[in-house]
């Protein structure tokens, strides 16, 4: 059953032309760049993968403040990387998988791996992915 939302905080969109080798722009102008895809030779460019890994990296964090802040918790210094996979899935088409490694300094594992759970419950990112891809929340 999907998420609905109660109240819409903020919309933005982006649009691209030429697909995976194509260019990219966002409604704002912020983002404006071209994409190649990934593995082809030259010069290393964005993809939609690429994208992705940012936009759950950032928004992850930012729900991992969130939550440790409710635990008194400071994760000001923490890093959360996402790693995104492409790759092939049972039906013939592509598919993602994304690991999510969470490191906050002066905190114990135990404790780390809570609250990257709290926030896993929390992120939008997290929302819109859960029982549609393979997602692994890991403190270090």
């Amino acid at each position: 059953m999907p998420v609905e939302l109660t109240q819409v905080v903020y919309t933005t969109a982006a649009s691209s032309k030429g697909g995976r080798d194509g260019h990219v722009t966002s409604a704002d102008g912020v983002i404006d760049l071209d994409l190649a895809t990934p593995g082809r030779a030259g010069v290393p460019k964005a993809n939609p993968e690429t994208l992705f890994a940012a936009g759950y990296a950032a928004c992850f964090q930012n729900a991992l403040f969130k939550r440790a802040r409710t635990k008194g918790v400071d994760t000001s210094d923490s890093t959360v990387t996402a790693a995104v996979s492409l790759g092939k899935v049972e039906t013939g088409g592509f598919g993602l998988a994304v690991e999510l490694t969470v490191e906050i300094p002066g905190v114990d594992q135990a404790t780390a791996q809570e609250l990257a759970e709290l926030a896993h419950q929390y992120c939008p990112y997290s929302n819109a992915t859960r029982g549609n891809i393979d997602v692994t929340v890991r403190a270090v």
